[in-house]
């Protein structure tokens, strides 16, 4: 079950010496000089009340900032089963919500209830969040972002059980799982590689990203382990611009190595939103994929991998996996187990489609395609 928190509530409490603790039901009894009993009727909407009665107890609760609802409830009755979730803008992400899938999915069955929140990347909402984690008593708490990325060396987590996921700390102090990027880019170039392929393209991700480094990193490792020379002018940006303003520029480019006599048998790309640009990039020149040009894609981003033609080859990130680990590690930190691996690179498995094929020899048919 997830708990959809708002922010939109202030506690107001400092002048009464409460700003450090949860207020309590008996803070809200005393400052309106009635019983326990009458605030709990009043909350719980139950018996006859008198109005004045009635007027004092809701302003007590709106000076003290008490709040009396389900989920404050649950989490003074049950603090150690209640876990947290903190998201930048992962939900309004297509297929990284299925890290938040794999979470709830592997706490199916259990005694857990989780508390979600989405900060929308902003700070003052992320801090929030973790003192309203730390006043109500959390057991732990996922730590989820929507892309792969270190988080910055200033951050400070509070010392309640947290499992960072698709994100790390550049010490590697706390807990965390990534997608291991970089082998999954060296498996992209060998697959292109085994089929024969050795005139081989790159159109990159945001520059700006570390999935970027890794990914490209991969490229020309692969390319050096084959033996094959790689072509500088193959190598082209298909995003451009600051994270989450940037703009493709993939299909210009793609088409620009493309339209040549000399061109690349085979192309990876970034993502799979890039792929579908040079796919598109390809068509305008009228060259088929895979006959022509082999496309490889990252990501497996289904809306797209399955829905152009001919389907899209490409490595998957493992984001329901990677949630369902870290179920398993923020329950075994709070039993008190030892971690095996404080930071786990989950492989992103190749998934084979009908994009890519042999390099067709002049005059020859296409092979069979992957």
């Amino acid at each position: 079950m997830v708990l959809e928190m708002l922010f939109d509530w202030e506690q107001r409490v400092a002048h009464m010496g409460m700003r450090d603790r949860m207020v309590s039901i008996k803070d809200v009894a005393a400052l309106a000089g009635v019983s326990d009993r009458t605030v709990s009727r009043v909350v719980n909407g139950e018996g006859l009340i008198r109005p004045k009665t009635k007027k004092k107890v809701q302003k007590a609760i709106e000076t003290l900032g008490y709040v009396p609802n389900q989920a404050a409830r649950l989490m003074r009755t049950s603090r150690s089963n209640v876990l947290g979730l903190i998201t930048d803008v992962v939900s309004t992400t297509p297929f990284s919500t299925d890290i938040v899938r794999g979470i709830q999915d592997a706490l199916d069955g259990t005694s857990y209830t989780l508390l979600t929140v989405n900060t929308s990347a902003d700070p003052a909402k992320e801090q929030r969040a973790w003192q309203v984690f730390r006043e109500h008593g959390i057991g732990g708490v996922f730590y989820v972002t929507m892309f792969h990325r270190h988080v910055p060396r200033d951050t400070e987590f509070p010392s309640t059980p947290t499992v960072l996921v698709n994100c790390s700390d550049p010490e590697q102090a706390i807990p965390s799982i990534v997608p291991d990027d970089y082998q999954g880019g060296l498996d992209a170039v060998r697959h292109l590689v085994e089929r024969g392929h050795r005139k081989i393209a790159y159109v990159v991700l945001n520059e700006l990203l570390l999935a970027a480094d890794l990914r490209g990193r991969a490229f020309f490792d692969a390319l050096a382990t084959a033996g094959i020379e790689v072509r500088k002018e193959w190598v082209v940006p298909g995003r451009v611009g600051a994270i989450f303003a940037d703009k493709l520029v993939a299909f210009e480019n793609a088409r620009r190595i493309l339209n040549n006599p000399d061109r690349p048998t085979a192309i990876v790309c970034g993502n799979d939103e890039i792929a579908l640009q040079v796919y598109c990039a390809a068509t305008d020149l009228g060259l088929r994929v895979p006959d022509d040009v082999s496309i490889i894609g990252f990501d497996d981003f289904q809306v797209i991998t399955t829905g152009i033609q001919p389907p899209l080859t490409t490595m998957a990130l493992p984001y329901r996996d990677m949630g369902a680990l870290a179920v398993r590690m923020l329950l075994d930190i709070i039993a008190g187990h030892p971690q095996k691996k404080k930071h786990v690179e989950y492989r992103c498995e190749l998934v084979l489609r009908n994009s890519v094929s042999s390099p067709r020899l002049p005059g020859a048919r296409s092979a069979n395609s992957t």
